[in-house]
């Protein structure tokens, strides 16, 4: 069997840039969890926020459990994934975990505002929710 590539970090870190371009050249299958889940519900992150992020994670988790039994597939998850033990256990089932690390400051330069729901709150606030976000990740999953 042929582990599958599962890419974790903060929101805007560049899982999905990252995991388009290794999958090309592992020629793996790849697969964004949260274009699988906007695929799947028929919503927009943003609509399914609106439920309410426990909804979200729910529906996240949901996807996580049907990407995480592929094979040869690099995955790209969502920043939040890691807040759930049954996520990351899905995903080390079938894959190797690859966490990826920028700079805090980098992210938030970069992070187009209306596509990020948790930004909707400000800059700062999301700055420290990152903050949080890559300490709990690294302590998770590493």
């Amino acid at each position: 069997m042929k582990k599958s590539i599962v890419l974790i970090g903060m929101p805007g870190c560049g899982k999905t840039t990252i995991g388009e371009k290794l999958a090309i050249k592992l020629g793996y299958e790849f697969c964004d969890i949260d274009k699988y889940i906007v695929e799947k519900e028929k919503k927009s992150i943003d609509e399914m926020f609106e439920h309410g992020e426990e909804y979200f994670r729910d529906v996240e988790s949901n996807g996580v459990e049907d990407v995480s039994k592929k094979e040869k597939v690099v995955i790209s998850t969502g920043g939040g994934v890691v807040k759930r033990e049954r996520n990351i256990r899905a995903l080390k089932e079938n894959g190797i975990i690859i966490f990826i690390n920028r700079p805090i400051e980098n992210i938030v330069s970069d992070v187009d505002v209306e596509k990020r729901p948790l930004l909707k709150d400000g800059k700062e606030k999301y700055i420290s929710y990152l903050r949080k976000d890559m300490i709990f990740t690294k302590n998770t999953v590493i």
